[in-house]
């Protein structure tokens, strides 16, 4: 997944997923592919992040002939968590001047080609950051997610590495024996916050994860404990989300937890993963049905007090942590009766975020975070008010939209969440966004309305007769979103229920695909998004 924030809204908004100046990205929230610098240095520098307008190919030939690294940034203009890192790091004046080291580049979702380079730098969720040697070689993916303070660490630790994170990799799991002595502590740090989130199976396959997180753990203990603390907690994380059928938590997990938490700087050092994993990590250990698991969730919820009151967290973080306190609070509770002193903290922290975040980019980060909050915590009509208020503020408030369809779906209102999936769609900007929520809302009606035929059928044709007959139209986002469609309408006519309407709509989808050229690799990715049946020719 890329950047974990808002994971809860996000999921239930159907599963979709920047501060600078008004000269640098426009009004409407439709953002160029690759864009001419445009943020300003908050000293008297004067210096600005120059992005680059070239064709990424033409960066990397630049890149080698200057010898400078390559800043690869995919995000959309959308996308809650791309307007945190805009709000949070690419505004910091040490990132600015930082920039002067590397050529910088944008790459928006939506524009022409992009998806195709997605597929290319193996890039899906928004956003990705990827550090490439001046030969094009990747270094790492940069954890967006974390403090500003260390991003920048390891984005400079990056900038100086000899060696990629692969080679870091093997390096270090070769030398697990030995202590990782071939290992120094720059290298372990950028292993240990490399962006797992975003990895897209670079390093490793999904299922490897946690178990090689544990061995970078017991190979660094010996020489940075507080690097160890953080892969054993991010192996744990692995573990939680995978939720594994036949094997249980280690034993030693609580303690180490417990020890890690104890600790003030270390746990704020592992913001990211105590914030945005509390509820998967806590239902986890669960299972050991222990007498140490009371005294952990103390020890959490004291943690993430401490997270609250800190004022060098951004509002958008502190916000986290607010939705992680909910979390924890429905574990301990009957999550419909959550303690009147959570619920109001809850609310007060909205208000403090709605009052303070005037800049209506970084208000795409908060005013999601926001949501989030009162809608875990089972305030829907107070989300709603929050979300229907953004609406008329926000740069892109189709994004909002969906978060209303969400709370619509938690009171069971399916009339309204399908009015809002709808006007979400209806007000989508850029194809490869428009794509991603029509999938939604197709998928939403099937779920929904499976009785509507007419409605299904005229929203899958709308969204078919959108796309554009070129390869590049069926890459990454765009070819899963497809798949997607694909997938929810087979189930939908299980056992013919439905074949007159998706005899039709695969001819269509079929006619798209014959106006491909015939030796593309897309034709086949294309004929590959079957409608009618499991699999097509």
């Amino acid at each position: 997944m890329p950047i974990i924030q808002n994971r809860i809204f996000t999921r239930l908004a159907a599963g979709l997923i920047l501060f600078l100046p008004l000269t640098a990205w426009s009004v409407a929230g439709k953002e160029p592919a690759i864009v001419p610098a445009v943020t300003q240095s908050s000293s008297n520098s004067g210096h600005q992040i120059h992005w680059q307008k070239s064709a990424v190919d033409n960066v990397f030939a630049i890149a080698k002939a200057r010898n400078k690294p390559v800043f690869l940034y995919w995000g959309a203009s959308w996308c809650p968590p791309c307007n945190q890192v805009k709000a949070t790091i690419f505004n910091r004046q040490d990132f600015i001047e930082k920039s002067r080291f590397f050529l910088p580049v944008y790459i928006d979702g939506d524009s022409p080609g992009a998806q195709k380079l997605g597929t290319r730098f193996k890039v899906r969720g928004y956003p990705t950051m990827i550090l490439f040697k001046p030969n094009g070689e990747e270094i790492t993916r940069l954890p967006g997610e974390v403090d500003p303070e260390r991003y920048m660490q390891v984005l400079s630790i990056g900038i100086n590495a000899t060696r990629p994170v692969k080679e870091l990799l093997e390096a270090a799991l070769g030398n697990a024996a030995s202590g990782g002595s071939a290992i120094s502590m720059d290298d372990w740090r950028l292993l240990a916050f490399y962006s797992w989130d975003t990895d897209e199976q670079q390093l490793l396959a999904s299922r490897e994860i946690a178990a090689t997180l544990r061995r970078l753990a017991a190979a660094s203990q010996p020489v940075a404990p507080d690097i160890a603390a953080r892969f054993r907690l991010r192996a744990l994380v692995a573990e939680a989300v995978a939720k594994p059928v036949n094997t249980g938590p280690e034993s030693a997990a609580i303690p180490q937890l417990l020890s890690l938490l104890g600790n003030p700087a270390l746990a704020r050092e592992n913001f990211d993963l105590i914030a945005n994993y509390t509820g998967d990590v806590l239902t986890y250990l669960g299972a050991l049905k222990s007498d140490q698991q009371k005294p952990l969730e103390s020890a959490w919820n004291a943690i993430l007090e401490q997270f609250l009151a800190d004022g060098s967290l951004s509002t958008a973080d502190r916000l986290t942590a607010m939705t992680a306190k909910v979390a924890l609070a429905k574990l301990q509770n009957d999550p419909g009766s959550l303690p009147p002193a959570t619920l109001q903290q809850a609310r007060d922290e909205v208000a403090r975020a709605d009052r303070l975040t005037t800049d209506r980019y970084a208000r795409q980060s908060v005013i999601s975070a926001a949501a989030d909050v009162l809608s875990e915590a089972g305030l829907l009509d107070e989300s709603d008010s929050l979300l229907k208020a953004e609406l008329k503020r926000s740069h892109s408030p189709y994004y909002f939209m969906l978060g209303l369809a969400a709370n619509a779906r938690k009171r069971g209102d399916k009339a309204v969440a399908i009015q809002w999936t709808a006007k979400a769609y209806a007000a989508a900007v850029g194809p490869a966004t428009r794509l991603q929520w029509g999938s939604s809302y197709i998928r939403t009606l099937v779920e929904l309305a499976p009785d509507d035929e007419a409605q299904i059928e005229m929203a899958t044709k709308r969204v078919l007769g959108e796309l554009k007959t070129a390869p590049d139209t069926f890459y990454e986002r765009n070819l899963r979103s497809l798949e997607r469609v694909g997938k929810s309408l087979r189930e939908w006519n299980r056992e013919n229920a439905h074949a007159a309407v998706v005899r039709r709509l695969q001819a269509q989808m079929d006619g798209i695909c014959k106006k491909l050229p015939a030796a593309d690799p897309a034709r086949t990715a294309c004929h590959g998004i079957s409608i009618q049946a499991a699999s097509r020719a």
